[in-house]
C-alpha cells in the first residue's frame, strides 16, 4: 500500500506542475511602504524587498533626450533711461533648439500602487508600472 500512496502523490505533483506550466507568470498588485530601502506589500500579507524586485524604467528616475525649439520673449520694458543722455534697451530673446537631455522624475514614492509580474516558481517580481 505505501507504493500506491507515493504513486498518488507523484501524480498529484505532476498535475500541479502541468497547471503551473500553463501560467508562466502571475500579475499582482502591491503598495509601496518604503523607498529606502524599497519595500512593497503584496496582497496585504507579503513584504517584498529590494533583492526580490526588478524595476522597469516606468518606475524609476531616468535621463532621456528630447528635441526642442523654443524662443523666449522679454517681459522687460523696451527702453530704460540710465541718464538723460543714455538709453538702455533691455528687450531680448533667447532661442533654444536641438537635442537636450532632461530627467524624468518617475521614481516610486510611499503610497504608490504598483503592478507586478511574479516570475513562475520564483521569488523575483518585475515592477512594470504604477496604477492610474
Amino acid at each position: 500500500m505505501p507504493d500506491a500512496v507515493e504513486l498518488m502523490k507523484t501524480i498529484k505533483q505532476a498535475a500541479v506542475e502541468a497547471v503551473d506550466a500553463q501560467k508562466p507568470a502571475e500579475v499582482c498588485f502591491g503598495k509601496v511602504t518604503s523607498v529606502s530601502p524599497l519595500k512593497i506589500v503584496v496582497e496585504q500579507k507579503m513584504i517584498l524587498g529590494e533583492a526580490q524586485l526588478i524595476l522597469s524604467r516606468n518606475v524609476t528616475d531616468f535621463k532621456t533626450e528630447v528635441t526642442i525649439n523654443i524662443i523666449t520673449e522679454s517681459s522687460l520694458e523696451m527702453d530704460a533711461p540710465i541718464s538723460e543722455s543714455v538709453q538702455l534697451n533691455l528687450a531680448h530673446t533667447h532661442q533654444i533648439t536641438g537635442r537636450k537631455e532632461i530627467t524624468i522624475h518617475n521614481s516610486l514614492v510611499v503610497g504608490d500602487l504598483v503592478i507586478l509580474i511574479r516570475q513562475q516558481k520564483g521569488q523575483k517580481y518585475f515592477v512594470i508600472d504604477k496604477v492610474g
